[in-house]
Parts: C-alpha cells; sequence; structure tokens
C-alpha cells in the first residue's frame, strides 16, 4: 500500500512538473532569483543539513496531530511542501514572496499544513510543530511570516519563518527520533531567533514570477 502510495506521489511530481513547463515555469537551472506563490519545493535547515518532512504518522503525546521532522534525504518525496497565500489572503500564482509576508506550508502528500501551537515537543520540550488540517485548510495556526533581508524571499537565501501567533521561529536543535523514525529530527518552534532556525528553498519547481522586478543591483 505504501508502494502504490509513493509511485502516486512521484507520478503526481512529474505531471506537475510537466504542466508548468507547458506554463512557462521556472525550474531550478534557471536564473530566476526568488520563491513564487505556488511553487513546490523543500526546506533544508542549513545547521544541521537536514530537509522539512512530514508523514502520515501522528505523534504520541502533544496534540497527536500528524508529526513533522528534519530528514537527512533530498530523494525523499514527502519532503516537498507547496508555498500559498494565509486563508483570508490568498496570494496569485507566480507574485514572488515579500519578506515579512504571511504564508501558508503545505505538505504535498497528505494535505496538511505547517502547524503550531501551545504543546509541548516530545524530545526538547520546546514547542510542538505538526501538519494540521485536511485538503489544505486548517486554522490561523497555520500561518508563518517570511523573515528575510530584502525585499522578497531571494531562491538562494536563507530565510526564517516565525509564527505570529505564537511568536517562534521554525527550528531544530538536534535531538533524533528512535523506534519508528529513526534518525530523523525533531522539528519545533523556539522564542530565540538562532543560527538553529534559518532555511533554504533547495529541490523543486518554481513558478515563474508574473511580476517584473527589479535586479538585486538596483534595490
Amino acid at each position: 500500500m505504501n508502494l502504490i502510495k509513493t509511485l502516486r506521489v512521484h507520478i503526481f511530481i512529474r505531471l506537475f512538473m510537466l504542466v508548468c513547463i507547458a506554463l512557462q515555469c521556472d525550474c531550478r537551472e534557471t536564473e530566476f532569483n526568488y520563491v513564487t506563490c505556488g511553487s513546490l519545493l523543500k526546506l533544508l535547515n542549513i545547521r544541521h543539513n537536514v530537509r522539512l518532512h512530514s508523514h502520515d504518522v501522528k505523534y504520541g503525546s502533544g496534540s497527536g496531530q500528524q508529526s513533522v521532522t528534519g530528514v537527512e534525504s533530498a530523494d525523499d518525496s514527502n519532503s516537498y511542501w507547496r508555498i500559498r497565500g494565509r486563508p483570508s489572503e490568498a496570494c496569485q500564482r507566480g507574485v514572488p514572496i515579500q519578506c515579512g509576508q504571511s504564508i501558508r506550508i503545505t505538505h504535498m502528500n497528505t494535505g496538511r499544513n505547517l502547524h503550531t501551537h501551545h504543546f509541548v515537543s516530545p524530545l526538547s520540550g520546546n514547542q510542538e510543530v505538526s501538519a494540521f488540517g485536511e485538503s489544505g485548510e486548517g486554522d490561523d495556526l497555520d500561518v508563518w511570516t517570511v523573515q528575510c533581508s530584502g525585499t522578497h524571499w531571494g531562491r538562494d537565501e536563507a530565510v526564517q519563518f516565525k509564527h505570529p501567533s505564537t511568536s517562534v521561529f521554525l527550528s531544530i536543535t538536534g535531538e533524533q527520533y528512535g523506534h519508528p523514525i529513526r534518525g530523523q529530527r525533531e522539528v519545533h518552534g523556539i522564542h530565540t531567533a538562532n543560527h538553529n532556525n534559518y532555511w533554504k528553498a533547495m529541490e523543486g519547481v518554481f513558478i515563474k514570477t508574473s511580476l517584473e522586478l527589479p535586479r538585486h543591483d538596483e534595490l
């Protein structure tokens, strides 16, 4: 059953890429500089060299919601996330994400949103981060603010994600799970901005910008 599900995910990704090519999407090898609304990507924690990951495995404590972890593998299809607008303010496909903009980060395979709330994370005792909702719809605790240095989220820039409702940063500090997800890292929220909470866009399909923006040397 898991094999069939994995094959379906791979087929979906290939179809998505073909559709994007037909719609003039911009892939990783191009010179396009920004992460845009609607893009499908993996997020790398640059301190611990693991990608943000989720799967249909629930926490055994805390909220009991779908767990979110960090994995070393670059090839796992469960590490794809779609960048979307907040519930009350959908962003237009292809529009570059602004620094300070509020977004949702939706897990491609399960359709649940990156989420945090006042539950204790199972290993570090920080704030639990989960995946929540159905078919991309959850609640206001699914919203994150992109913190970056320029005007827009650069493709090659390490950024932070701050949760406006609880004031924590999406972070990893190195704690590892045992069975049944041995070696995967705990993802959690912490109130301190530091080197553990920087993330970089990696593999994925990046929707081509629908706006003309100035080059970095013109900002």
